[in-house]
């Protein structure tokens, strides 16, 4: 095997939750381009009726299924039905999410519970549901979409790090417990990501732009193809040695305390 057919996904079954936009729409498409038979999930059917088609006139035929990955009865289900039509997962992607930006002080206590049962407790029930055929197939590969927040702290934003913060050790003990098994689990920790949802932060004159661009040794935010990359190695035969780790596709952000104008230390 040349070292370029190590990062092939022929034939691999790979499933993607939160898959029906934004980050986890585009991770699908590089996991399609890789060659994998993919499946998204999301919770509204209108979205993955709509990314199929977006998927279809890209030449590419995905499975899309609607179910809850935070409800361990739908999970387990539909976990069976996708083995049923089209083959047991080979790559899974944790990656469905929510953020509630919300002071601590005014968080109510479901809404935090609701942050931590999507970002967190999410990734052990999906996880749990698809492990066993990897382990009888002695091979296979997760990679848990983490954040920034994995390790930072920011203001009103405090469920959301603790999931994440958590995420970041569940994908380490995961690795601690399944890697006996030929199974690598990892982390991507996006830096800021240009998308739908954060295009009016990034835009030139808006504080959190000028925040980011002060911050970031790139100059620039990152677009969903710059995870494309980390993504593939990490779900492909070319990162069978690396497990445990959160990798941060940051644009240097996490290196860099920040700038002082006009500093030349």
């Amino acid at each position: 095997m040349g070292i370029l057919d190590s990062f092939k996904l022929d034939n691999k079954v790979a499933l993607v939750t939160g898959g029906s936009d934004g980050i986890g729409k585009d991770l699908a498409l590089s996991l399609a381009q890789a060659g994998a038979k993919v499946c998204i999930n999301g919770r509204s059917k209108e979205k993955l009726d709509q990314a199929k088609k977006d998927f279809k006139e890209k030449g590419f035929d995905v499975f899309a299924i609607a179910f809850d990955v935070s409800d361990e009865k739908a999970v387990n289900v539909s976990i069976k039905t996708i083995k049923k039509e089209i083959g047991s997962i080979d790559i899974l992607i944790n990656n469905a999410g929510i953020i509630k930006r919300t002071p601590i002080l005014e968080m109510e206590e479901k809404d935090f519970k609701e942050v931590l049962d999507i970002n967190l407790v999410s990734t052990f029930l999906v996880s749990k549901a698809v492990v066993p055929d990897m382990i009888t197939k002695k091979e296979g590969k997760i990679v848990n979409i983490c954040s920034l927040m994995s390790t930072y702290g920011r203001n009103s934003v405090s469920a959301y790090a603790s999931a994440k913060g958590g995420l970041a050790m569940l994908t380490k003990n995961m690795c601690v417990e399944w890697g006996k098994h030929n199974i690598q689990v990892n982390g991507i920790a996006p830096g800021y990501i240009k998308t739908a949802k954060t295009e009016e932060y990034a835009s030139k004159g808006h504080p959190f732009n000028n925040l980011i661009m002060t911050r970031t040794p790139a100059a620039r935010w990152g677009v969903v193809e710059d995870l494309s990359g980390t993504a593939i190695l990490l779900s492909s035969k070319a990162g069978d040695f690396i497990n445990g780790q959160i990798i941060y596709v940051d644009g240097g952000i996490t290196a860099n305390m920040g700038y002082m104008e006009n500093e030349n230390n």
